[in-house]
């Protein structure tokens, strides 16, 4: 906190500004907006001082890096001990595919992995379900059995690198095979380290690739979370996820809000399983957006981090710091990328990978320039794992840790976010809870009007969008586009027909009628699905045991 006597001459000399060198200006010439606001719509000052974090306690709001709250970050070295992970999310066509674009990845330096896999896959069906037409390979691998598994990671030994794999619905399969190709590499489990998304409330808010109703598939998110708290130490059992609420449309505040309140009803879920908080929290993990504007994403970050170390120790009584931490991975934002002057992207990436990092991520995933058009090329996709590389080893902004704090301005601005997300925490809880919220369509609604606002800002020309209402120009068709073979689907639905009569039937059946018995009862499905997947079930065999079982999920709509 600052004395009062040097805030009051703060006060009286920003006073004599106004009145004497800014009045000059402005009676000159006006400002070029009235009212200047984030891309969010947070209203920014002409000026911050001292007096705009006059109530702010270093001690208690701040800190120091590793220790509560967490503000400036959950390690206390950051990137002066090592670099975050550079983990492009890569996925396309076959397995082989996706092999060859990951083993060409980790040539050019990446550390990591991240799977994307096609919506098939997503959705529990595999490519040779009648609604897969037209979808396999589109958006990521596809990927239907152990055996394509087995090639996707082809001479990439698990206990080498970290996975992150976003899936969802069908998480439960997908980290089985995992599980399984370790097993076959002769890897432990406590040796392979990585993270599967495993969030589904956030595809029932805004993505769309559910499966089966809240309930059973909280279930089956806390089934895999006690699984790996137990089995594989090193891996992030869930990723919560606030990226697609902000590609759907939310505020920086929105985003972090409803990410930490579906991070509340996990941690819940999980502890009305029997956990105990310490047990389980050192291993969730989150995964956010990052926009284009620099000082809100650096407070975003910073706000959200003190939030959840508070919501953690305060609410859930979780006493190991580890519990306290929030660690997360970022993306830079999709939806901000642009297909007029489509190298622009470059630039919006480049400030974004910038923000990211300042604001301390732990992992990052940078777009591709291209990819309003398409599917990264491998040009582009290069040019994204070098704008990491740029900004790690070039902008000096891995050389003191927190580097914006004690800004006047993102000190304030943290304080503003994080203020913002208790309010949102706090209706939610009135509400009772993140289920009732999002049932209610509270959550969607919320998101559905700023998203509103922001497309009429842009449609109107209010906010300026480079390119798409700004400094517009002709411009040739694009070419070098990549496209995934239409062929690809007969393809894949051949190799399905050779897995389906090759395999032991008698022990696919075994399996499946095993695991649709466990399903019935209280016991961990894990175990099951690993022997059910193992014994060559398919991504859409499994989940039609328990489409049968549970039931699908409907959503209501909400306008």
């Amino acid at each position: 906190m600052i004395d009062k006597k040097e805030l009051e001459q703060v006060k009286k000399g920003k006073a004599n500004w106004e009145a004497g060198t800014l009045g000059k200006t402005l009676s000159k010439q006006g400002e070029r907006r009235e009212v200047f606001t984030s891309i969010s719509g947070i209203p920014i000052e002409r000026l911050y001082t001292p007096e705009d974090v006059k109530d702010l306690d270093y001690g208690k709001e701040i800190s120091f890096p590793g220790e509560y709250p967490y503000t400036r970050g959950v390690q206390p070295t950051m990137y002066r001990g090592r670099f975050w992970t550079m983990r492009q999310y890569a996925g396309f066509g076959s397995a082989k595919d996706t092999n060859a674009r990951y083993r060409y990845l980790l040539e050019q330096g990446q550390t990591g992995l991240s799977v994307a896999f096609h919506l098939p896959t997503q959705a529990g069906y595999d490519s040779d379900h009648p609604l897969s037409m037209g979808e396999v390979g589109k958006v990521g691998a596809a990927i239907d059995s152990i055996d394509d598994m087995r090639v996707l990671f082809d001479q990439i030994p698990l206990d080498k690198v970290t996975t992150s794999m976003t899936i969802n619905a069908a998480a439960t399969v997908l980290l089985a095979m995992y599980l399984s190709l370790a097993e076959e590499q002769g890897v432990p489990f406590d040796k392979i380290g990585g993270t599967i998304q495993n969030d589904v409330l956030k595809e029932i808010i805004c993505r769309g690739q559910y499966i089966f109703p809240p309930k059973p598939t909280m279930r089956l998110t806390t089934d895999l979370i006690t699984y790996c708290q137990k089995n594989v130490p090193r891996w992030n059992s869930i990723s919560v996820s606030g990226y697609h609420i902000r590609e759907s449309g939310s505020t920086a505040s929105q985003e972090m809000a409803f990410t930490i309140a579906d991070g509340i009803a996990y941690v819940q879920a999980c502890i009305d399983a029997g956990m105990d908080v310490d047990d389980f929290a050192p291993r969730l993990s989150f995964f956010f957006n990052v926009f284009t504007n620099v000082c809100e994403e650096v407070a975003k970050f910073r706000a959200g981090r003190r939030y959840w170390a508070k919501v953690m120790k305060e609410r859930f009584g979780a006493k190991n710091p580890a519990s306290q931490m929030m660690r997360y991975h970022v993306q830079t934002g999709g939806v901000t990328l642009t297909y007029q002057q489509v190298l622009n992207n470059i630039v919006r990436v480049g400030l974004q990978t910038y923000a990211a990092v300042v604001g301390g991520c732990q992992s990052l995933h940078t777009d591709s320039y291209d990819e309003a058009l398409c599917l990264p090329t491998q040009g582009a996709v290069l040019v994204a794992l070098r704008t990491q590389q740029m900004v790690a080893e070039e902008s000096g902004a891995c050389d003191t840790i927190d580097p914006f704090a004690g800004s006047y301005y993102v000190e304030a601005l943290t304080d503003q976010i994080e203020a913002e997300i208790d309010q949102y925490i706090k209706k939610i809880d009135e509400m009772g809870g993140t289920l009732v919220a999002i049932d209610e369509g509270y959550i969607q609604k919320e998101i559905q009007n700023s998203a509103y606002i922001f497309q009429k800002e842009i449609e109107s020309g209010e906010r300026a969008y480079v390119g798409v209402n700004k400094y517009i120009m002709e411009e040739p068709p694009a070419t070098g586009l990549l496209k995934v073979d239409m062929a690809l689907g007969e393809i894949e639905a051949a190799k399905l027909k050779k897995l389906r009569a090759e395999r032991d039937n008698a022990a696919w059946q075994k399996a499946l009628d095993n695991l649709r018995e466990v399903s019935k009862t209280d016991e961990n499905v894990m175990p099951a699905v690993i022997e059910a997947v193992k014994a060559k079930a398919t991504v859409g065999e499994v989940c039609d045991v328990w489409r049968e079982l549970f039931g699908e999920y409907r959503p209501k709509e909400f306008v």
